[in-house]
């Protein structure tokens, strides 16, 4: 089985050596890039990329816009590295379809396991079969989802967040369980993070985001009405 290819986009080269060490230790291929300007050419150059890990500040295009310019053609999974701490700046990463947020300083093998996590999901995805429910289906396998049989575009976290939701239709989920679930690692950020993403889920689904009902003081439940 060919080795998972990773793109490490950070512009502190001491940074990107010690990922790419641990990564390497797990097994993984890299690639490097030191600005946003040569993480798009890498990225459009090798369509055998599996995740990209990237850096907020950086010169010539910054993160955002990377993020912003990939999301037009891909929904590879993106983890965002950041410097800063504000609550707006994690938004707006999760806005434009950012998966993951790990503040520096990190831990590298925190960091290697939220990689793990995001690969292994990604590619149980693949071969589970297609669910329909309340007029959503899901195809794992094209990675595609239609609402009343019109495409809808989701980022990786989001398509896996209402898989999650529609598997368990009826069950009211705790915001910690779908943490443990579907981040699959013990979270220590903000669990508002959930919220942002059910509201652009939400979004995106139209009516059918009605499905998606809020469990006020425990989560969320994905109940499809008598229709």
């Amino acid at each position: 089985m060919d080795k998972l290819k990773i793109l490490v986009v950070d512009d502190e080269i001491r940074l990107r050596k010690l990922v790419r060490d641990f990564l390497h230790k797990k097994g993984y291929d890299v690639l490097e890039a030191s600005d946003g300007e040569e993480a798009l050419d890498l990225f459009f150059s090798d369509k055998s990329i599996s995740l990209i890990i990237c850096d907020i500040m950086m010169p010539k295009l910054n993160g955002y816009e990377v993020v912003k310019e990939i999301r037009h053609y891909s929904d590879i999974p993106i983890i965002m590295l950041t410097a800063k701490g504000e609550e707006s700046d994690e938004l707006q990463g999760y806005d434009l379809g950012v998966d993951e947020y790990i503040s520096k300083p990190f831990s590298p093998r925190i960091l290697v396991a939220r990689v793990e996590a995001i690969l292994r999901r990604s590619h149980a995805l693949a071969s589970s079969q297609i669910l329909s429910v309340g007029g959503i289906s899901i195809d794992p396998d094209a990675h595609e989802v239609r609402v009343d049989e019109k495409q809808v575009e989701l980022s990786y976290k989001e398509f896996e967040l209402l898989q999650y939701f529609m598997i368990n239709q009826g069950v009211a989920l705790s915001r910690e369980k779908i943490l443990n679930q579907v981040w699959n690692y013990d979270y220590y950020g903000d669990p508002r993070t959930i919220d942002t993403h059910v509201k652009k889920l939400r979004s995106k689904l139209g009516k059918k985001g009605d499905y998606i009902k809020t469990i006020w003081g425990i989560g969320y439940k994905f109940e499809v009405g008598n229709e």
